[in-house]
């Protein structure tokens, strides 16, 4: 197996990982009664048998971190180098040092470094130290206008039905699938947009404790709005666990690309099953 396969087996592991997290962010939500966030889970996860659990979840984020952060260095989906690119390419820089440090928090717990105390998902924390900064309320202002367009692009994604474009066709197809992604899209979306507001307002009112992440967030939904976007952010989980079987991972032109970047003398490194994906 070589190295582009075992990268692709981590990263499945990685979108696998993900949706485990939302899943549980929304049996939490809608059987529990508690609106949490990633760490939230992720804590909840560290007593008794679930901790081997724990430790696959680790591994799954710090490889899906690990490729996001290689995507947004090598443009492996293909961006481009324009400016549309570009912001893809730095969402996907953020999201690869999220999922990271989320990795390391996962991984601490598992094997005990890290006390199961202090839960949260540290939004309040991070406003404060924006807010410390010279220009911090422009900064966290800045911070939220951010969540409020990517919420808004997932939302467009959701309607265009764009998420599809990265699966195998076979499953493209399936109307379960696009439905559990077009509303798990929306949902995670509606999330992104309350986060940008919370943000917002605690720059506003200078009051880190007003910020939030994604269980404050969810938290801010009420009635049953606060179920769909619940039950969207676990339909949301299960089309990660969909793309963890079916997502096309590695981009034969872009590693070609790649390949001839390095010389004529690499053996080519694309995987047999990503050649039957494109």
């Amino acid at each position: 197996m070589n190295a582009v396969v075992r990268f692709e087996t981590f990263t499945r592991l990685g979108f696998a990982a993900r949706g485990v997290l939302y899943l549980l962010i929304a049996y939490l939500a809608i059987r529990a009664g508690r609106d949490a966030g990633s760490s939230d889970v992720l804590r909840s996860l560290a007593d008794g048998p679930a901790r081997l659990l724990l430790g696959l979840i680790a591994l799954g984020l710090l490889a899906y971190g690990a490729w996001r952060c290689l995507d947004a260095a090598e443009d492996l989906e293909g961006a481009g180098s324009g400016a549309k690119g570009a912001v893809s390419r730095l969402g996907h820089a953020l999201s690869g040092g999220a999922h990271i440090l989320l990795g390391l928090l996962a991984a601490g717990l598992a094997i005990g470094l890290v006390g199961q105390g202090g839960g949260g998902e540290g939004a309040d924390r991070a406003a404060g130290f924006a807010l410390d900064l010279p220009g911090g309320s422009l900064l966290l202002r800045l911070v939220a206008a951010a969540f409020v367009v990517g919420g808004f692009a997932q939302a467009w994604s959701a309607y265009k039905l764009e998420f599809l474009k990265q699966l195998d066709g076979r499953a493209a197809q399936r109307a379960w699938v696009k439905w559990s992604g077009r509303l798990g899209y929306a949902a995670r979306g509606a999330v992104f947009v309350m986060i940008g507001l919370l943000l917002w307002r605690a720059a506003s009112a200078q009051d880190p404790g007003a910020a939030g992440g994604v269980g404050e967030a969810l938290g801010a939904f009420s009635g049953t709005v606060h179920v769909l976007v619940a039950a969207g952010l676990g339909l949301f989980g299960v089309f990660s666990l969909v793309q963890a079987l079916y997502r096309r991972i590695t981009n034969p032109q872009v590693v070609q690309r790649l390949e001839r970047s390095r010389g004529p003398a690499r053996a080519p490194v694309t995987s047999p099953a990503a050649r039957r994906r494109y």
